[in-house]
């Protein structure tokens, strides 16, 4: 599907480009909530994604085996879960650019960046700097904070925010790579988000992490909303770490298993401090209980404990779709999906100001998220978006949140949004 469109503003026109879409099947493998008896409008997969057809069938099966077999499962059957995290490792290596042995799924998101930050924040009196961006999503905020405390430092002199300038939403490029270099002799670590969840906008992760390595920096990002939403080349940029939550566009479940990915450069480096754990020790010597951590290669080494099995199951329905989908065709897809989101909007709006788009125009530099700053009518014409059967998300105090995800949403359901949000601008604008 060819990005390069001359969008229309008519039902023909959607369901034109429906049936033209050679990811159009994918919608049905999945399962829509109802809102007032009928099925949902669903662009609220940057909070959390909806449920996959086969999830109860995955999670099933891995209960099926736990009833025949309970402690034998470990060694034995399809998938013996002493290695079942490996079954998960080839998509979430295509998903997030990286090797099989950079990437693997355990813990959760804040608990992942709190035990990646012992490896990668080690502040020293010359270096002890973080940056990050403003308005960051609370748990790192609270992450950063009080690991900065942990070390015994101030976060008002440590933590270096870069938030936007006056009259603007999203940050420049050139002011993240200015504020890198200011403060690259005392600069320890550059930790943000690769998408940033209230704006929608995608950093140039690429660029970040160069100009920090230039400084003597080390970078991770916090991909919650990236992963499985924007094209990632993680080993390629070199960042150092990274991790993100497999419950919003990656359609896991609530609450679902976190992954992580560290560059293999920092695979063998036995004097990179860590908090180990059993399952992170040679598993070919794990069962001799032996003092003596040893840590497997790559990003299995910064396991803890043994993989939550069913969590990994209701993940893997999930990710073997992407890999039936191809993460540069949902690429491809999605820019066009929002591209006409924002046409739409654009045609409903004009020049009257009511709503503004505060997420980045250039494709590059956004997911599928758009954030809609409204001007007039605020939470009614959000709450107006629900009783019509169009679930999207609200951020205090006046931005609604809408992300059409292209596994599952449709160019008709984006025009069908354009129809409501016409209505209630109406009524309430």
């Amino acid at each position: 599907m060819s990005n390069q469109v001359n969008f229309e503003f008519s039902l023909d026109f959607a369901k034109k480009m429906d049936a033209e879409d050679p990811l159009r099947d994918f919608r049905s493998k999945f399962i829509f909530p109802k809102v007032n008896g009928n099925e949902a409008i669903y662009f609220c997969g940057n909070s959390l994604g909806i449920q996959p057809k086969t999830t109860q069938a995955y999670i099933q099966k891995e209960l099926d085996n736990w009833a025949s077999m309970a402690v034998d499962g470990h060694f034995h059957g399809e998938d013996a879960w002493y290695h079942i995290r490996k079954k998960s490792k080839p998509a979430l290596a295509e998903i997030v650019g990286a090797h099989e042995h950079e990437v693997v799924a355990m813990n959760n998101l804040t608990s992942n960046l709190h035990f990646l930050m012992v490896s990668f924040y080690q502040p020293t009196a010359e270096r002890y700097k973080i940056i990050t961006e403003a308005g960051a999503f609370p748990s790192d905020m609270y992450m950063l904070e009080t690991q900065v405390k942990f070390h015994g430092l101030d976060p008002d002199e440590v933590i270096i925010e870069i938030a936007p300038r006056e009259g603007e939403h999203t940050l420049r490029t050139e002011d993240i790579l200015q504020t890198i270099q200011e403060h690259g002799d005392q600069l320890a670590l550059v930790m943000m988000a690769g998408l940033q969840y209230y704006t929608g906008q995608l950093f140039d992760m690429k660029a970040i992490t160069e100009a920090a390595h230039k400084v003597g920096a080390y970078v991770g990002f916090d991909l919650a909303h990236a992963a499985g939403n924007a094209q990632l080349d993680l080993h390629d940029w070199q960042v150092d770490f990274a991790t993100w939550c497999s419950y919003k566009y990656m359609n896991s479940g609530p609450g679902n298993v976190s992954g992580i990915f560290v560059h293999e450069k920092h695979a063998e480096k036995p004097e990179l401090p860590r908090f180990a754990g059993w399952w992170g020790h040679d598993e070919g010597e794990r069962f001799k209980m032996e003092k003596g951590f040893v840590p497997m290669f790559g990003a299995d080494g910064w396991q803890l404990a043994n993989s939550n099995v069913l969590a990994l199951a209701a993940h893997q329905a999930s990710l073997d779709i992407f890999m039936e989908a191809g993460i540069k065709n949902l690429r491809t897809k999605s820019e066009t999906l929002t591209g006409y989101l924002e046409f739409l909007i654009h045609k409903i709006s004009g020049d009257s100001g009511v709503i503004e788009i505060i997420t980045p125009k250039n494709k590059n530099e956004r997911g599928c998220q758009l954030s809609l700053h409204v001007h007039k009518g605020g939470k009614a014409v959000f709450d107006e978006f629900y009783q019509n059967g169009i679930v999207g998300d609200w951020r205090h105090p006046n931005v609604i949140r809408i992300a059409p995800t292209p596994l599952y949403n449709s160019f008709t359901d984006v025009f069908r949004f354009a129809q409501v949000l016409e209505q209630s601008l109406r009524k309430f604008a």
